[in-house]
């Protein structure tokens, strides 16, 4: 199985964390705690492989190059879906999540995988998945629109700042959560 199939697919095992939710085998509370504890954990992980030398072959597998001397996106990926559950409540916080862990692999695999803006197709093929998610979500037409872009918008552009990739598994669920918290507060509230 190619290497981004596999990530592919771990990505979308993270749909596990809000289904435990959505599901009722978790309170919020506890959703909160378990992203805690794995960010955490996760940054363990991160700390040993690139300051002391944890040669896994899964990091060679599931990292790409240019995250083998930074921060891995499966680290980001955590880190962002805890920053949403503690900034936000489920309302905002959960579609926030699933954008991440569906709508993010679906684009990966559809796009090329590769750095830089992805093409219109892989980002209306986005869109149209976050949009599903933010609709099925309950939000008002205007928060699930604008959620939905922020989202493909996140996810098409990984900008390099000071050589550094700002990778999409952070700034999905993390931008998507503020703009659509934004819209319930700030906007007018049209039902779907």
């Amino acid at each position: 199985m190619p290497s981004e199939v596999k990530r592919r697919l771990v990505h979308v095992s993270g749909t596990g964390y809000p289904a435990l939710y959505l599901l009722g085998l978790a309170r919020y509370e506890q959703l909160r705690l378990l992203l805690v504890a794995s960010s955490l954990a996760t940054l363990v992980l991160e700390v040993v492989r690139l300051f002391v030398g944890l040669d896994w072959r899964i990091f060679d597998e599931l990292t790409r190059e240019y995250e083998q001397d930074n921060l891995a996106g499966y680290a980001l990926y955590i880190f962002g879906m805890t920053v949403a559950v503690l900034a936000f409540q489920p309302r905002v916080a959960v579609p926030a999540m699933l954008m991440l862990t569906i709508a993010d692999p679906i684009s990966g695999l559809a796009g090329s995988g590769e750095l830089g803006v992805k093409a219109t197709h892989t980002l209306l093929l986005t869109f149209g998945v976050c949009l599903l998610i933010t609709s099925l979500s309950g939000l008002p037409l205007v928060a699930a629109v604008l959620g939905a872009l922020a989202a493909t918008l996140a996810d098409g552009m990984k900008p390099i700042i000071a050589g550094y990739v700002i990778d999409d598994n952070i700034t999905i669920p993390v931008v998507s959560a503020v703009v659509m918290y934004l819209a319930l507060r700030y906007l007018p509230t049209v039902t779907l």
